[in-house]
């Protein structure tokens, strides 16, 4: 077990790499990459993005096997309840991940340590290290671990609106949905975000937050709450 990289990560993981050096590329973020593009570092975009697959596989695994009951549509809300930026974001300030992160001058004086995307998306990149370092069992074991009790109690998971907004359209035929950006402002390490959601048409909710993901359920909040005006 090698534990002379974040010691104390590895330690709250409860997962000891054979090359730690996985687990600094997965705390990179694109910010601390670009500043330091002359020693070639590579951020943890890419191993974001096969950490989102792996996620969504290993708790897809959980609820079908610890939730025998649940019917198709039901476990599919549960997965994406389970894994909306708001929930990782949560488990990634369990683990503290935030504290190890390397991030350049403007994101971390911006407190881009607790942002909301930054820890997703970073959440997702270290289970891409573990499946690079271990394979998928310890990807698997650390997911069941971590996700166990939001299974056993879902009525504590953060609702995913868009899903719920998603499942009350498709009831009704003909209707369709459409999320536009429609504002943009602040500087990079701190931008804010303004997303529209319209059913055929009609802009029916309105959102803002740090993130494009955040302002979009924002936006289908608001939507769910006054969906009944809509559908009228």
């Amino acid at each position: 077990m090698n534990k002379q990289l974040f010691p104390e990560l590895q330690e709250n993981l409860g997962y000891f790499f054979n090359d730690p050096v996985l687990l600094k590329n997965a705390l990179i973020h694109s910010s601390f990459a670009n500043e330091n593009g002359k020693i070639g570092l590579v951020s943890n975009e890419r191993l974001e993005f096969l950490g989102d697959s792996l996620l969504g596989t290993a708790v897809a695994l959980l609820i079908y096997e610890k939730c025998p009951g649940l019917s198709e549509g039901k476990m599919t809300k549960l997965r994406a309840e389970l894994v909306c930026e708001k929930s990782l974001a949560s488990l990634a300030e369990d683990l503290n991940i935030g504290s190890f992160l390397l991030l350049g001058r403007g994101e971390e004086s911006g407190g881009g340590r607790r942002r909301p995307s930054i820890l997703s998306d970073a959440f997702e990149a270290v289970l891409a290290a573990v499946y690079l370092d271990g394979g998928f069992e310890p990807v698997k074991s650390l997911v069941n671990k971590i996700f166990i009790t939001r299974v056993d109690n879902p009525g504590e998971i953060i609702s995913d609106y868009k899903t719920m907004l998603q499942e009350l359209v498709q009831v009704k035929s003909g209707f369709s949905l459409k999320y536009d950006l429609i504002d943009e402002h602040g500087p990079d390490h701190d931008k804010m975000f303004t997303v529209s959601v319209a059913l055929n048409g009609k802009t029916i909710g309105t959102g803002t937050g740090r993130s494009k993901k955040s302002a979009e359920q924002e936006a289908a909040k608001v939507a769910v709450t006054n969906f009944s005006t809509y559908n009228n």
